[in-house]
This record gives structure tokens, sequence and C-alpha cells, in this order.
């Protein structure tokens, strides 16, 4: 069942969104050569927990790490490890931080360093199927109109769209009705809500440079592309309004 969030939900939304932002936004900042992902790991944990939040992924289903941190062709999930960061790898950094119960969830690629032109531009156009989806994040629209905005800009792009993982509900719980996938599903077999306000929604393009085929790494979590190419990931959490959308976790520079 989708449930629309009450104002005072909507509020605690805001405050942990926030704190999600600000934790991104520091990743981003962290995500340097020589850097290790346990660092940043650490260093953003200690963040969160400075704002009087906890991170929302620590524990969950047994997830070892407060952040998911994933390099060049992971594509999500990737565990914070003694890996160093080198000059052109893409990190991917997914965060959530929980205060008063509720949940802010987002997440972004950066490029180390000096970046190559496709690697600059599979994160330019993976944020941008972000926006092209937000488009569509309004009263009265389907899930499937944000669904078929992010696969138009990706495909368009030369680009491929992970299946296997798909944005979702949040709000008390990290994972909440309903799902929201990046694709369009022929035949569609799942129901296709249409957006109302006080839905809360995660909604984040994982984008392959190559083809969309995935594999899981021995961990059980590290989600991998199959043929080696880079992926990339954006993510934040939504409010369909009356009006515009609200982006519950946006950067300085998109409020």
């Amino acid at each position: 069942m989708i449930k629309a969030k009450s104002a005072i939900e909507i509020a605690k939304m805001r405050r942990a969104g926030k704190i999600a932002a600000a934790a991104r936004q520091l990743a981003g900042k962290l995500a340097k050569a020589g850097a290790t992902t346990q660092s940043i790991d650490k260093k953003v944990h200690d963040f969160i927990l400075s704002k009087g939040a906890v991170p929302s992924f620590l524990g969950y289903n047994g997830y070892p790490a407060s952040i998911c941190i994933s390099v060049n062709e992971q594509v999500i999930h990737g565990i914070p490890s003694t890996r160093r960061l080198v000059s052109g790898d893409l990190v991917s950094i997914d965060i959530g931080a929980t205060k008063d119960g509720y949940i802010g969830d987002c997440a972004a690629t950066f490029v180390v360093g000096e970046g190559d032109p496709d690697s600059t531009r599979l994160v330019e156009i993976t944020k941008k199927c972000f926006f092209e989806g937000l488009k569509f994040a309004r009263f009265g629209y389907r899930v499937s109109d944000i669904s078929r905005a992010i696969q138009r800009c990706a495909e368009e792009n030369g680009y491929s769209v992970v299946r296997e993982y798909v944005g979702h509900g949040v709000g008390s719980k990290i994972h909440e009705p309903p799902e929201v996938p990046n694709y369009i599903e022929t035949p569609r077999r799942k129901a296709d809500p249409r957006l109302l306000p006080g839905m809360t929604l995660a909604i984040e393009p994982m984008i392959n440079a190559g083809a969309a085929a995935i594999e899981i790494l021995g961990d059980g979590w590290t989600v991998v592309t199959a043929d080696g190419k880079n992926s990339a990931h954006y993510e934040n959490t939504v409010l369909i309004t009356r009006g515009d959308p609200e982006i519950l976790t946006a950067a300085e520079e998109e409020s």
C-alpha cells in the first residue's frame, strides 16, 4: 500500500533529506586520489551522527557499512574497503540518513581528478536522466511516465538502463511501495500507480556505458556490469505535490 505522508512526516523527511544531501556533498569532496573508500565511509558516518541522525544503510539486511561506494564497473552496493581511489575513477556514493524515524535517500557519481570525456559524459547524462524523469513526478502522472523519460534519455544518448534494481517509495522505511523502474516493462506486469500529493519517491537512474546486464560479486552485495564497462548512479528523494515536485535531498545549487 502506498502511503501519502502527512505534513508532520514531510517536515521530518525534509530534515533527514538535508542531512543526506549534505553528506553526499561531503562524500564528493572526499572522493580524491589516494583516499580509501573505507575512510570516506567513516567520515560520512561521523558526519551523519554529528547531525543527530543515523546511517540508514548500516546493518540493513546485514549490510556492513554506513554508505555504499561503487567504483567504475560497480553499479551499486559496493562495500567500502581499503581500496584507494586513483585519478579517473568513477565513484558512485549512495547515502541514507535517518532522522526522527524518517529517511533521506540520495546518491551521485563523482569523477576522481581528471576524468576522460567518456566518463564525464556518462555522469552528466545519468544526472540528466534523473531530471528528465523529474519532469513527470507530478500529480496526475503515473510512475511509468517517470520510467519512460529516464529510459528515453539514457538510450537516446547511447547508454543502457539497469533492469534488476529500481527506484522506490521511501519514508519511515528505506524501501516502500511503489517501485519506480528506470525503464518501461513490456509487457507491463506490475502496478503503475498514479502519482498523488504526499507520495515520497526515491528516483534513481542506474545507467551503464555498455550493455544493461549485471552480475553480483561473491560478497553478496556488490553489483557490477557484466561487460566490465563503467556505470553511474544519481538519486534524490522527491515529494509529489499539487505543483512542482520538491527534491527533499537537493544539493544547495538545486534548492
